[in-house]
């Protein structure tokens, strides 16, 4: 069965794309952002595919692209433009996939939606990803407890940056987790980084068939 996850973050700027290199390449899935604001000359799209080595994943076009690096409902606006829930699918593979969210989960596509409700509509499992920073724990307690309210499975956590395990250990204690990698703080993150971390990865652990998917809702 494919393997397809949705790559989320506590915030923002918390590791999302070199996260989702990691994962793409450890599972040499598809790669897809849904919804780009700003940095269209070097979009996430166009960073992981400088960041990955293998030749099976595909890099797939976003729904969305946005000219002003805000919040995908203001970008929009600026652009003339409304987000459709109804109008971000899936892209057709065979292929495993790894979808790639745009700031945290309560961040607006437009007057009604946010990110947590397109992760819902397409019923994937989430990676969630956190950051160790002074008010960290809250931010990832109030985004596993969110997405629990929703019924929205998890399929594991990252740590990205400086390891605190007084941090990390409550974090995984309180919430029950699966532990999917750490990243330590890099210099530099290039194709060979990602190559390390990638086969640190244990997808055995990424078993989509084994968790409770979400039934899609209609928007």
């Amino acid at each position: 069965m494919k393997k397809q996850f949705f790559v989320t973050g506590i915030d923002t700027e918390i590791g999302k794309t070199v996260v989702s290199a990691i994962l793409t390449e450890a599972l040499k899935a598809d790669y897809w952002k849904p919804i780009q604001s700003g940095d269209l000359e070097n979009s996430d799209s166009m960073k992981v595919k400088s960041l990955i080595g293998n030749s099976k994943t595909v890099i797939h076009p976003e729904a969305y692209r946005l000219n002003t690096p805000a919040s995908p409902h203001y970008s929009a606006a600026l652009d003339g433009v409304e987000i459709k829930l109804n109008a971000i699918q899936l892209p057709e593979t065979d292929n495993d996939l790894i979808v790639e969210g745009a700031g945290g989960l309560m961040v607006p596509l437009n007057d009604q939606f946010l990110i947590i409700d397109l992760i819902e509509k397409l019923a994937l499992p989430v990676v969630l990803v956190s950051k160790n920073y002074l008010g960290s724990i809250n931010h990832t307690m109030l985004s596993i407890e969110v997405l629990k309210q929703r019924n929205i499975p998890i399929a594991g956590i990252i740590f990205n940056g400086k390891r605190t395990p007084s941090t990390e250990d409550y974090i995984l204690k309180y919430s029950g987790l699966i532990l999917l990698g750490r990243l330590e703080e890099e210099a530099e993150i290039n194709p060979s980084i990602i190559e390390k971390y990638a086969k640190q990865i244990d997808t055995s652990v990424l078993n989509q068939s084994s968790l409770p998917l979400t039934t899609p809702r209609s928007f």
